[in-house]
């Protein structure tokens, strides 16, 4: 049986523009949005909203910033249920650079924050929805966040007229325990509020752990292409839709564009489990310390790597 309220979102492109800062080919993104239109999911993350004052386009590609130029030049004519979402992080990106809905192929902002930056999250959430656009939040970094301090967060979400709150979790440090005792903590202190999750494969528990939030009730999910993203990557898309065994999912067409795309692609820009990014998960660290030897591609001594991050000697 399947959940019909479950909706499903694929952020490959934003996510995973962040190990290639987001230089994808107009033809990758239009490949991409037309097998996600043609395999039923319910939202394409097709980048973030940020300021070009804040980041040049001569290092990041169009992916960061995502211009209504830049999306038409993907989407055309083109009819789809799928909806489009960007995402808006704090202090990257100013609210003028936001248009109203009416004026953007747009349908959702995701605004990404910090616990300490709650109020900034919730404000730009409100201008986004009061602008007509769908609105949620991504609470980042919740396994860095004291108790205390994750309570004061989610009363002035519960306060705010935000609809769809994100258990995020930023460094693929949270086991499936922790992941339920956080969802139903979420439930509780958010009345009338919908849920969704966003998790890291440091661990190799992405998956798991999108299935046990789905067990605790939440119904946004968050997957990319063959794991795509960040450091250890995300959920696997086609790992999930097969799961959810919802009859208007067909991970066909993923397959083929992972064999297209993605399995070349990965061949030339490494993502996925590796003990670099354990070793981050483990010590709840951000991945930018694994994220920096990987990328040279000729591992350190890695004994050495894991004793230097827990005794806090190596901090980047």
């Amino acid at each position: 049986m399947y959940r019909p309220q479950i909706k499903v979102l694929d952020c490959t492109i934003r996510d995973g523009g962040l190990i290639n800062k987001w230089q994808f080919s107009d033809e990758i993104v239009r490949k991409v949005f037309l097998a996600l239109s043609e395999a039923g999911v319910d939202y394409m993350e097709i980048g973030y909203k940020s300021s070009e004052k804040y980041f040049s386009r001569g290092e990041h590609g169009a992916w960061k910033f995502c211009t209504e130029d830049d999306i038409k030049r993907i989407v055309g004519d083109m009819q789809t249920t799928m909806k489009l979402s960007a995402m808006a992080d704090i202090g990257r990106i100013d609210s003028q650079d936001i248009p109203q809905k009416k004026d953007s192929i747009l349908d959702m902002i995701r605004v990404a924050c910090y616990a300490k930056e709650i109020d900034k999250g919730i404000a730009l959430a409100h201008e986004c929805l009061d602008k007509g656009y769908e609105a949620s939040i991504n609470l980042m970094a919740v396994s860095k966040v004291l108790e205390r301090d994750l309570d004061e967060a989610l009363d002035d979400l519960s306060k705010s007229y935000v609809p769809v709150i994100y258990l995020v979790d930023s460094y693929g440090s949270l086991y499936s325990e922790q992941i339920h005792f956080l969802a139903k903590k979420y439930f509780s202190a958010l009345p009338g509020k919908e849920l969704g999750i966003h998790n890291h494969n440091n661990q190799q528990l992405a998956f798991a752990n999108t299935i046990e939030g789905i067990i605790a009730g939440i119904n946004r999910l968050d997957a990319t292409l063959y794991g795509m993203g960040r450091g250890a990557g995300n959920c696997p898309l086609e790992l999930l839709l097969s799961f959810l065994k919802n009859p208007k999912f067909d991970i066909r067409p993923l397959i083929q564009i992972i064999q297209d795309i993605f399995v070349p692609m990965k061949a030339e820009i490494e993502w996925g489990y590796h003990i670099p990014y354990l070793i981050t998960g483990v010590l709840n660290e951000h991945p930018r310390s694994a994220m920096k030897i990987m990328a040279q591609r000729e591992l350190p001594d890695l004994r050495s790597f894991y004793e230097d991050l827990k005794d806090g000697t190596q901090l980047d």
